[in-house]
């Protein structure tokens, strides 16, 4: 059993004809509560975002900010598993065409089974995934067993990621590099670093695959500045906030819908 089609690979051409960047938008699985996520992730397809990138919560999330660890406890608080999560991504799927991403942490997978979660990330039209702590140097299996059922895996660098390991995560990335543009955890920032272009070319030269930048984009501006350096925007925090704000499912959604719009025009779309 394979995944497809390459949804991921389409989705990175289709903004080079375009001449642009993809616009990668995340949201958590169960924040608050599963249904109201998944019409937040439709919302943010409905703006026009490119990847829907789904949160999958964990008590220990090493690579996430303030906002996106609420986001993550409000979700464990209304009992959102790695199953309901594949169920959200499974739901999604069937109302949209854009790409799905989930993003999580390895325990979590090793506890459900590497390989029963691969089978069930193929089922629900998962296209790629996003494990922040699986080190591209240890991740040799799941590679392969990933491979097998064409799910493509991204891995991470930061500004501070050595040469030696910039080629370790390009050679091992199938789906697209996801680089961190500032050193630490999640969340908006009011300013992106003045090195960051020629940080993100450095890696672009490096890798076969494309390359998105996350971490700190909060804002229509910044999404069209990083936009120009990289393949692909990550904007994550700015719209959890926007979920955690309140009101209606209705009203949440909107408000979703009209900030990832917002981006998408920045983008050029």
């Amino acid at each position: 059993m394979t995944s497809s089609p390459d949804r991921i690979r389409a989705t990175f051409d289709a903004a080079a004809k375009r001449r642009g960047a993809a616009l990668v938008t995340y949201v958590m699985a169960g924040d608050p509560d599963l249904a109201t996520s998944r019409e937040m992730a439709l919302a943010c397809a409905a703006g026009g975002a490119d990847i829907l990138e789904i949160g999958m919560p964990f008590s220990d999330p090493i690579a996430d900010g303030k906002t996106i660890q609420g986001a993550g406890e409000r979700a464990l608080r209304s009992g959102t598993s790695i199953a309901s999560c594949l169920e959200l991504a499974a739901e999604v799927r069937r109302r949209t065409p854009a790409a799905i991403a989930l993003m999580g942490y390895v325990n979590p997978v090793l506890a459900y089974g590497e390989e029963r979660f691969l089978d069930a990330c193929v089922a629900s039209g998962v296209d790629a995934l996003i494990l922040p702590d699986l080190p591209p140097e240890e991740a040799r299996a799941f590679r392969s067993a990933a491979a097998a059922r064409g799910v493509k895996l991204v891995f991470l660098l930061a500004p501070t990621s050595t040469p030696s390991r910039v080629a370790a995560a390009c050679d091992a990335a199938t789906g697209f590099v996801y680089f961190v543009s500032v050193t630490g955890v999640t969340g908006a920032r009011a300013s992106l670093p003045a090195d960051l272009g020629a940080k993100v070319a450095a890696v672009r030269k490096r890798s076969p695959v494309p390359v998105v930048v996350g971490f700190g984009v909060g804002t229509p501006a910044q999404a069209r500045a990083v936009g120009k350096l990289a393949d692909g925007v990550v904007v994550g925090s700015a719209i959890v906030q926007r979920i955690a704000q309140g009101g209606s499912r209705k009203a949440r959604a909107e408000r979703v819908r009209r900030f990832v719009a917002s981006l998408s025009r920045a983008l050029g779309r």
